[in-house]
């Protein structure tokens, strides 16, 4: 029996096998050195995607991939919404109308001179 390192503590719930912490408050290297990655591809092409799931049934297009700063997106995000004529947001850099507008938002994503491809079914 070498092998009695603590996993789970019903005081403070998991702890870290590194440090001996428990998970929320770890301190040791592994955690500090995880970096974010986007899971969007930044290869300079803007991608149109439908999608349902997780909004209750509700259609959306998503378009990510737009090489703008936060203001600026927020600004071609309200010509998107008023083109098509529909609501939407801007969250984590990913513009989302509500409704299926691929094909409005590809003609009018090309005019500007982007790279576009359309994304999924």
């Amino acid at each position: 029996m070498g092998n009695n390192r603590l996993v789970y503590s019903t005081e403070s719930g998991r702890i870290c096998p590194s440090c001996g912490h428990p998970a929320a408050k770890c301190t040791c290297k592994k955690k500090k050195t995880v970096k974010k990655q986007s899971i969007h591809p930044n290869d300079g092409i803007v991608r149109i995607r439908r999608e349902v799931k997780g909004r209750k049934g509700k259609t959306v297009t998503a378009v990510f991939g737009l090489p703008l700063n936060d203001k600026k997106l927020q600004q071609f995000a309200k010509t998107l919404k008023r083109l098509c004529g529909s609501g939407g947001s801007v969250k984590d850099g990913v513009i989302i109308i509500q409704g299926g507008h691929r094909e409005t938002l590809l003609k009018e994503i090309k005019k500007q001179g982007y790279t576009v491809k359309l994304s999924g079914g």
